[in-house]
């Protein structure tokens, strides 16, 4: 049988060289393995922790190990980061264990050479009280060794936001996330969902603004219940239904979701729409088109259209629309509690980001009937792609102006909003609301 760690130690070492997704590293490693869940869910626990923590870790190697990391090989590199992750973050391992589990790993990945220095480093760690970093916390060297987090991307949050905001975020960004779901009120009661989960427990805490929202406790994969099969609800985070909740769609609207795939805001909308009206859900790609088409089959939602569509070009043949919601592509900053992987691209990767955003809204508002409300919204904590561009649209659009947002979480915000866990939420979001008046 497969050996958790092995595979967990196997694809960082290929998550890492290759710059791929986590989800669909992880999802393909452990479907063409003979794990049984337990193993699944240790693997999973390795694998994601360490690329959650992996700056805090590679500082730990580079302080114990008298060998620069970057001259170590890859696999000895992924063998200390495991086993310093499991002694420092997983109560329910032994430190034996993960030693001897570590020291073995390099054995079998045909490193012998070097296990007597993973033995080394990782008993050094225990003697030092297994501690990441002691002193001041307060400076950005120290909350991007201590929340595993890019120096650059510490500065652009502490500037845009201030420190106490950025400390609660990172605080924020390496705990487990919380599962979310929003109940299909078209199928199902709070009581009929709960019961139909099986194994897995789910709490109902819906709010006035919020009455479907449900948390996962415990229990598992919810993919695979019945429930989630008979379309009784759908994986969807706090953030990401309050910007449904912000354009307040209704049965009486003709709905645009511009950049829509993988559909979760369009699924909300619909039955939020009470399964009437019609929404027009457009994504580039066909394939990920497909993705809209097959979750609304499941949720039984019958007023969505999806398409393949350019949201930055213009189509004379769609007509006007009341509502529309522009959830622009964006740097996903705001969800790296999620995945971990983005914090460690460069903020020079998305510096062309703002004008292409700035380009799908404007296009947006040609089809925006007058009097009709959009929202623009994003899943990332920059000003440059959030109020940056909202300001601009304002600005350089004499036809919109600026919509108060609903109460939220019992905070005004104004027409625009930065949603994040100093808040309540669970998700970094912006979202900004206008109206066309002429």
């Amino acid at each position: 049988m497969t050996d958790p760690r092995y595979l967990a130690v196997k694809l960082l070492d290929k998550t890492f060289s290759s710059g791929s997704y986590s989800n669909i590293q992880l999802s393909a490693g452990l479907d063409s393995s003979d794990l049984e869940d337990r193993g699944k869910r240790l693997c999973s626990a390795i694998y994601y922790g360490v690329i959650q923590r992996r700056i805090s870790l590679d500082y730990v190697i580079g302080r114990l190990s008298k060998r620069p990391i970057e001259k170590m090989d890859s696999v000895i590199v992924n063998i200390l980061r495991t086993g310093i992750y499991q002694l420092a973050y997983m109560e329910s391992v032994p430190d034996n264990a993960a030693v001897n589990e570590s020291v073995g790993l390099a054995k079998r990945f045909g490193k012998t050479s070097a296990s007597g220095m993973v033995n080394a480093v990782l008993r050094n760690f225990i003697r030092q009280e297994k501690k990441i970093y002691s002193g001041d916390v307060h400076n950005v060297k120290a909350l991007s060794i201590v929340y595993s987090c890019p120096e650059e991307l510490v500065k652009s949050l502490t500037n845009d936001y201030g420190e106490e905001f950025t400390f609660h975020f990172l605080a924020h960004s390496v705990e487990k996330p919380a599962v979310s779901l929003r109940r299909n009120q078209l199928k199902c009661t709070a009581q009929e969902l709960e019961k139909a989960m099986g194994k897995v427990k789910i709490l109902s805490i819906g709010n006035e603004e919020l009455p479907e929202r449900a948390f996962v406790l415990e229990g598992g994969d919810v993919t695979a219940t019945k429930a989630f099969r008979e379309g009784l609800f759908h994986v969807q985070g706090i953030s990401s239904q309050y910007c449904c909740k912000a354009l307040a769609p209704t049965e009486n609207d003709l709905v645009l979701d511009i950049c829509a795939a993988p559909g979760g805001k369009t699924f909300t909308m619909a039955e939020m729409m009470n399964g009437k009206g019609q929404i027009y859900a457009f994504d580039l790609h066909e394939k990920r088109v497909e993705l809209i088409r097959r979750g609304a089959e499941r949720l039984g939602l019958t007023n969505i259209r999806a398409a393949a569509g350019d949201a930055s070009k213009f189509d004379p043949d769609l007509p006007e629309f009341t509502k529309i919601l522009c959830d622009v592509p964006c740097s996903g900053y705001g969800v790296i509690a999620k995945k971990p992987e983005i914090k460690y691209k460069k903020l020079s990767d998305f510096s062309r980001l703002p004008e292409i955003q700035y380009n799908i809204a404007q296009n947006a508002l040609k089809y925006l009937a007058v009097g009709g409300e959009m929202v623009y919204s994003t899943c990332t904590l920059r000003k440059a792609e959030n109020e940056e561009v909202a300001e601009r649209l304002l600005r350089e659009h004499p036809e919109i102006e600026p919509v108060e947002l609903p109460e939220m979480m019992l905070r005004k915000f104004g027409s625009m909003a930065t949603l994040s866990p100093m808040y309540g939420f669970d998700d970094g979001f912006f979202v900004a609301k206008f109206r066309r008046v002429k």
